[in-house]
Order: structure tokens, then sequence, then C-alpha cells
């Protein structure tokens, strides 16, 4: 079957799978601070039953830990994509431009999806 999107893939860039054991997109946080989340999410669900108040403040830590995080990597993001073609000649690298286009659109559809 046609696959368009890779027809479309520079030669010179990795897919979007590149990296990652070809299962998916890649991960919008580093993985030692989705386990710590996760740890501390976990933690505060386990022991709510206890001590129910302390638990819903380790659990809106873990919150802004999250969303921290979270913005903090899509500004990365933003800045790497952007850096890759605000100084280029639109008329000699429509390949690159293609590129980013489709990076902020599988971006910006994953936000979209959550």
């Amino acid at each position: 079957m046609y696959d368009q999107t890779r027809a479309q893939q520079p030669a010179d860039r990795p897919s979007d799978s590149a990296g990652q054991g070809g299962t998916g997109p890649q991960a919008l946080l580093p993985s030692d601070g989705r386990a710590e989340i996760a740890r501390r999410l976990g933690h505060a669900v386990n022991t709510f039953a206890d001590s129910p108040r302390e638990a819903l403040e380790e659990a809106e830590g873990a919150f802004d830990a999250a969303t921290a995080q979270l913005a903090d990597a899509l500004a990365e993001r933003r800045r790497v994509l952007h850096a890759g073609w605000a100084d280029l000649d639109p008329e000699t690298r429509s390949a690159e431009l293609r590129f980013a286009l489709r990076e902020y659109r599988e971006i910006t559809g994953r936000l979209l999806r959550v």
C-alpha cells in the first residue's frame, strides 16, 4: 500500500520512529521524569486511605511536575523545530520545510488527542 507520508520523507531525515524501536512517536517527557512522576502518583494513590489530604497534596505535586516538564519539553521542541527552518530559503529547501510542517502537525495532533 502506498504511504504518502513515508514517500515525502526527505532521504537525509530519520523517520518518526527512528531510535525508538519503531514503536510510535517520540515521548514528550524524558523517561526518568515520567518514572518519577508515576512513582509519586502511585504513592499518593496507595497512601490515600491512611492520609487522604497528604495523598492529594502529593498527587497535586505530581501533576504540577508533569505539566511543568511538558511545558518545558514543548518549548524546547518548538525551539529546535523553528531553528531548523527559520533561516532556510523556501525555494531551495522545500523538503526541510515539509519535514518541519509534518513535525508541527504530528505534535499538535498529539496535543489535541490528549
